[in-house]
C-alpha cells in the first residue's frame, strides 16, 4: 500500500485529490492542513510520497519542501501550485522536488506523477525540461534579476506587484510588516529597482502575476 499524504490548506482541494486517488487500490491517502501538521506526520507515519500546496499560511511549501529534502531526502515531493510552471517550477526542482503539477492539470495527471516519482524519476514537463537544458547550457547568463532572489523575496515581489500593502502581505503571510519590509528592501536591492510602482511594472512586464 502506497501512503500519500496530501498538504494543502483548502479543504476541498484534499477532498477532491483524495477522491481522484480513491479509485487506485494500491493508494491511501492521509491529509495534511499546513506544513506543520505535514511535518508532524513524516516524523510518526510511513509515508511514501508528498503532494505539498506550494502556497500556504506561514512558511511557504518551499520552505517545507527544503526541510522535508534535509530530514527525509528519499521521500519523493510533487508540489502543487495555481502559479504557471515558468513562475515556480525550477524553484521547486533546484529545492528537491520530484515533480510539479498545476491545481488546473493535476486530476487528470495526478496518478501517473505519482507512479513516476515512486520510481525515483522525475515528472516535469517538456517545456520545464527544455529551460532546464537552457539553463545549463548557457551557464546562467541571460537569467532576470528576479530568478537571483531567495523564494520569499520572489513571494514578495510578486505580491507587491499584485497591489498588495506591506500590511497585507504580513497578514497573509503570517509575518511581521517589519520582516516584509525588509524583504522589500532586499527585492529593490537585487533587483535595481527603485520603488513599488517598479516592482508592479516588473511583475507585469515579466508576466509574473497570478
Amino acid at each position: 500500500m502506497t501512503r500519500i499524504v496530501i498538504a494543502d490548506d483548502h479543504a476541498l482541494i484534499r477532498a477532491g485529490l483524495k477522491e481522484i486517488l480513491a479509485t487506485q487500490p494500491n493508494m491511501h491517502v492521509i491529509e495534511a492542513q499546513n506544513g506543520q501538521e505535514l511535518l508532524r506526520k513524516l516524523a510518526t507515519l510511513d509515508i511514501h510520497v508528498v503532494v505539498l500546496d506550494i502556497s500556504m499560511p506561514g512558511r511557504s511549501g518551499l520552505d517545507i519542501l527544503k526541510e522535508i529534502k534535509a530530514n527525509y531526502p528519499k521521500i519523493p515531493v510533487l508540489m502543487l501550485s495555481v502559479y504557471p510552471e515558468d513562475q515556480y517550477a525550477l524553484r521547486a526542482l533546484k529545492a528537491g522536488a520530484s515533480g510539479y503539477l498545476t491545481k488546473d492539470s493535476a486530476p487528470e495527471k495526478l496518478v501517473s506523477a505519482i507512479e513516476k516519482v515512486l520510481t525515483g524519476e522525475k515528472y516535469i514537463s517538456s517545456s520545464i525540461a527544455n529551460r532546464l537544458v537552457s539553463e545549463l547550457e548557457s551557464g546562467n547568463i541571460d537569467r532576470l534579476p528576479h530568478e537571483d532572489l531567495s523564494d520569499r523575496e520572489f513571494e514578495v515581489l510578486r505580491l507587491i506587484g499584485s497591489g498588495m500593502a506591506v500590511s497585507e502581505i504580513a497578514e497573509k503571510l503570517f509575518l511581521s510588516p517589519k520582516t516584509i519590509s525588509t524583504y522589500r528592501s532586499r527585492v529593490l536591492e537585487k533587483t535595481g529597482l527603485k520603488n513599488n510602482a517598479g516592482m508592479i511594472n516588473y511583475v507585469i512586464e515579466n508576466d509574473l502575476k497570478n
